[in-house]
């Protein structure tokens, strides 16, 4: 290896090392923070929680700097997981954005320090008019943690910048204790897979909890026939309906087999246009039901590698999806 390449892997490997080390720095801060709600932080995002959830208004979520990105994210994630939350900027809440905070909100301010002079303002007008407030930061006795009714204090742990000096490991830790609330209070309110359809319409997202009915083919494009239905006319019928399969209903409308591809080549060799539908088909299929989520039927469709599947309520076929269907939503 020439002095030149030589120096190039040291480099790479250097790099390589330098991310190792932020990572477990972080990842063991995350350690420590899971094992601070042994102790008072766990009583106190308990208190959290609950004040969140009593308050009929909205959680305002303030901070300044690399809390104030921290600050933005977390009141996003509320909105989108049935929280409702908004961001505050305390520089513009002291020129007139106060009156966005009501009596009736929460407020959840996050400051590692505790000691941001840009609070001053916001955290007066909090105990002016009785808002409830909620400090995410890493010293309890700060000014901050001094005026909240709730402090969640965060472990001090070592930041990863080898100065000590960059945030990075404290926001982590900022960004996934609001993560958690965020989750507690969703799973607290049975936050379902159809609210999250609301809330997020568009997109890879939305299109992963769009449902089957979204999707599916109705009755007229159906292709079932009878048991006892000649093979040489089930063909034409699956022929005519191009979805490569047929469903085989009784008498009562009930779905009682499916005849595929598969079940055509198996009985191939066994006069296969002489033999009737009961005979060749699969009976028990494998059915999908409006209300599942197109994400599921496609995972179901790809793991047993069939391409379509019928859709069926109380047993009977009400329509049909073909994997060509999901994949065109942006489901993956």
């Amino acid at each position: 290896m020439s002095d030149t390449a030589e120096h190039s892997q040291i480099a790479a490997d250097n790099r390589i090392a330098s991310a190792r080390r932020t990572l477990q720095v972080e990842a063991d801060g995350l350690k420590h923070l899971s094992a601070s709600f042994d102790g008072l932080l766990g009583a106190a995002f308990i208190k959290a929680i609950e004040a969140i959830e009593n308050a009929s208004g909205r959680v305002i979520v303030c901070g300044v700097g690399k809390s104030g990105h921290i600050a933005r994210k977390i009141a996003s994630t509320f909105s989108s997981t049935g929280t409702a939350a908004y961001y505050v900027h305390p520089t513009e809440a002291s020129h007139g954005d106060l009156g966005m905070i009501a009596p009736d909100d929460v407020l959840l301010t996050i400051s590692n320090s505790g000691e941001t002079a840009e609070l001053r303002d916001i955290l007066s007008y909090s105990r002016r008019f009785a808002v409830p407030l909620i400090a995410l930061t890493s010293k309890r006795d700060s000014a901050l943690g001094a005026a909240a009714d709730i402090v969640l204090e965060l472990p001090r742990h070592a930041e990863a910048c080898p100065n000590g000096l960059a945030p990075t490991t404290s926001t982590t830790l900022q960004l996934a204790l609001g993560d958690a609330l965020a989750i507690a209070l969703l799973e607290n309110k049975g936050f379902s897979p159809n609210d999250f359809k609301v809330l997020h319409p568009g997109g890879r997202l939305g299109a992963s909890l769009s449902y089957v009915r979204d999707v599916m083919h109705g009755m007229t494009e159906l292709p079932l026939v009878k048991p006892e239905t000649v093979m040489s006319d089930t063909l034409v019928i699956m022929t005519s309906k191009r979805f490569g399969c047929a469903g085989v209903i009784d008498g009562d409308g009930n779905l009682v087999g499916v005849i595929t591809d598969g079940d055509l080549r198996r009985h191939m060799k066994n006069d296969l246009l002489g033999n009737n539908a009961g005979t060749v088909m699969t009976r028990d299929p494998v059915v999908s039901s409006p209300d599942d989520l197109a994400s599921a039927v496609l995972e179901m469709l790809n793991s047993r590698k069939i391409t379509s599947l019928f859709v069926t309520e109380q047993g009977k076929p009400v329509g049909i999806v073909h994997i060509h269907d999901i994949l065109r939503l942006g489901v993956q």
